[in-house]
């Protein structure tokens, strides 16, 4: 589940007249308005806050869809798919036209070669000059310019270059527009007479007083000249004396696209929405829209398509408590105690309602730099009921929803602002958390020293405990072959064991620890380049050189660590919450520093060396020499009985306990208080202080 949520940024606001025309419903009701919608950015960008960019949204549904365009107010239905038909859907902008050829497989290599070399190719059946087509184009883009460096690029791929012979053009959104036709197929046949002059046409999507009108457009210009030169291609064609310049008016140009992975008699519908204008794409029936390019999540409400800030927006508006049912199952298990659940919906429903527009022309985002939403997958039966048990209620302070911030594990007691932010929230303060249960049912782990005289971790249920050795340690005995010992008490995937044992090889013991969890953890060893890796571009002071002390400068309210310091020096950082990512991403600022290993200093204090295949020595406290020559380890026992290996360099483990920024609710302190009896609304008074809990609307 969720583990790390960001603090709230400064709201970022788009252009007045666009956020108006798109016709936000959140800019027009109150808190409390029956049937509030709710925005979400499924791909959006927003400059310097956030950006998660599709190229194209490829939509269907099994109950079917229906389109219509969004522009200064929502139309009318413009088109219907079928049930289980996907369709495309794109902003319209500049292409680059890499070329047409009557051969199918050639159009469809080239589209092929697009889309590995990481492009997006729209490749279609066309009628130009009375003979068949495939025309392959590149992108959508925002400029003439950028479409130009795009097309230069294309044509020194060696499979476009031969396709296109050379050349290629930019194709704009500058049309010329027939008169409206009653049917498709009447625009369409009307359409006939400017592919025979050469130019291309697609046909245009307009609501109308009675319903649907279609027309053609005629020729895609990147500018005024070259819609004049569309003019000239069309002297003598009868049909062209009634063409005018497209209406800026809302419409959805409608093409036939075959992709990729189709075949040459099955082409997909490409819709695509002008600039200020969006598609809008409805459920027919019961069943949630899918959209492939977000791991093919299905959602409840519409979905709307279009150019946002220059790059393709794709938004998910739906019923603000239909939102809430999937992100209480994506935050929170829905096998959790109710009271527990109730807890999150409330949290999480003053969280968003404090968000505002946010993002432009989204509330919210669907990533936990929000709230985590899932679409429908994320929603349990007990999810929905926390939500509808709730409904409407809303945390409060001074009469407007509160940002009710809450991480997975406070890690026994949650954060202070200052320790997070640097500066005090008046409703939020550190208090004990009960966040142990998320170690309920765990296995314990050892660490250990391996024959070979490695340090890492192996899971208790893999080895025997065998008594103690000559040091008065505790030994084990590994049970099975192939026996991993890990870096640290967690399987991890992707990360490479440090050993792999036998069965019958002995171990010692230096310690049991739970296995890692949102309450407790360990994190390393870190060496000292992994560490300078780590704080690359995290940091506000370079860091760079080799690291020989890691220590702890300062602690918080909560035990959180606000200051760090590096070879005695103050890291920095722009927040105290940043050093989280500046040590490599640790679950939480809640922790301790210890060395993974004892180094040797010189007489210079710097960290000791030896050469390829030289010995390291010790004198004990009786006189006696170790030595670790032979490829032996060397290892040392402190006063409190503790082992430590002996390396030439620095190395730590980072401890810590806590899972995420730690401010507000804890969800597994929530479930620790509600199994203890507590009620949801106690629950959220013992985590946010001096609020109300409000029926929206009271």
């Amino acid at each position: 589940m969720k583990r790390s949520r960001a603090y709230k940024a400064a709201a970022w606001l788009g252009p007045a007249a666009l956020a108006a025309s798109l016709c936000l419903p959140s800019a027009a009701m109150a808190d409390g308005e029956a049937g509030r919608a709710i925005r979400v950015g499924i791909f959006i960008t927003v400059p310097n806050k956030y950006t998660l960019s599709t190229p194209a949204a490829t939509l269907s549904s099994a109950g079917g869809l229906r389109l219509a365009v969004k522009k200064n107010g929502e139309t009318g239905l413009l088109d219907a798919v079928p049930a289980g038909v996907e369709l495309r859907a794109m902003a319209e902008g500049y292409s680059a036209l890499l070329g047409q050829s009557a051969d199918f497989s050639a159009a469809l290599a080239v589209a092929k070669a697009v889309k590995s070399a990481g492009g997006n190719p729209v490749l279609e059946k066309t009628s130009r000059a009375g003979m068949a087509a495939y025309e392959v184009t590149e992108g959508s883009y925002a400029t003439a310019s950028a479409a130009s460096t795009a097309l230069a690029k294309w044509m020194q791929n060696a499979t476009v270059k031969t396709f296109g012979g050379g050349a290629g053009a930019v194709r704009g959104p500058l049309h010329l527009e027939t008169a409206a036709y009653a049917t498709e197929a009447e625009a369409l046949a009307a359409a006939g007479a400017f592919g025979a002059a050469g130019v291309e046409t697609f046909v245009a999507l307009r609501p109308g007083g009675s319903g649907t009108s279609y027309s053609v457009l005629v020729g895609a210009a990147a500018d005024a000249a070259g819609l004049d030169a569309i003019r000239l291609k069309l002297a003598g064609v009868a049909e062209a004396a009634g063409l005018a310049p497209a209406s800026a008016g809302a419409y959805l140009i409608k093409r036939q696209e075959l992709t990729v992975s189709q075949k040459e008699g099955s082409p997909t519908p490409l819709y695509q929405a002008p600039s200020g204008s969006f598609a809008v794409i409805r459920p027919a029936g019961a069943e949630p829209v899918k959209l492939a390019e977000r791991y093919g999540r299905t959602y409840r409400g519409q979905v709307e398509v279009g150019s946002y800030n220059g790059a393709l927006a794709v938004i998910n508006e739906l019923d603000f408590e239909e939102y809430l049912y999937s992100v209480v199952g994506g935050e929170m298990p829905g096998s959790w105690h109710a009271e527990a659940l109730k807890a999150q919906a409330v949290a999480a429903r003053s969280y968003a309602l404090a968000q505002g527009s946010g993002f432009g022309i989204a509330e919210v985002v669907d990533t936990t730099l929000s709230q985590a939403y899932n679409g429908t997958s994320a929603e349990k039966a007990t999810t929905i009921q926390a939500v509808d048990a709730t409904a409407g209620i809303v945390l409060k302070s001074g009469g407007k929803p509160v940002e009710a911030v809450f991480s997975s594990s406070s890690g026994g007691r949650t954060a202070d602002p200052a320790e997070v932010w640097g500066n005090p929230v008046p409703y939020l303060a550190s208090v004990d958390s009960p966040d142990d249960t998320s170690e309920k049912g765990l296995l314990s782990w050892h660490r250990v020293l391996t024959p070979s005289g490695k340090s890492g971790f192996v899971r208790s249920d893999t080895v025997t405990l065998s008594g103690t050795n000559g040091a008065a340690a505790q030994t084990a005995v590994v049970k099975s072959a192939d026996t991993n010992v890990r870096p640290i008490p967690l399987v991890q995937s992707g990360v490479d064991a440090v050993e792999k044992l036998g069965a019958g090889a002995k171990v010692t013991v230096l310690e049991t620890v739970p296995q890692s969890n949102e309450m407790n953890w360990i994190r390393g060893p870190f060496t000292s380049q992994q560490l300078v890796d780590a704080m690359k571009g995290k940091t506000t002071s370079a860091v760079s050189g080799l690291i020989t002390r890691l220590e702890v400068g300062e602690r918080g309210p909560s035990g959180r660590v606000t200051k760090l310091l590096v070879n005695g020096k103050e890291l920095g950082v722009k927040s105290p919450d940043s050093l989280r990512g500046a040590l490599g991403g640790l679950p939480s600022t809640r922790f301790w520093i210890e060395p993974a290993s004892l180094s040797l200093l010189g007489g210079g204090g710097q960290p000791g060396s030896k050469e390829a295949g030289a010995a390291v020595q010790v004198l004990g406290a009786g006189g006696a020499r170790a030595s670790s020559s032979g490829g032996a380890s060397l290892n040392v026992m402190g006063g409190d009985g503790s082992i430590r290996p002996v390396a030439s360099a620095a190395s730590w483990y980072i401890r810590g306990t806590g899972y995420g920024h730690g401010l507000g609710l804890s969800q597994y302190g929530a479930k620790g208080l509600a199994e203890q009896g507590y009620a949801y609304d106690a629950i959220l008074k013992y985590y946010y202080k001096e609020i109300e809990l409000v029926k929206d609307g009271s």
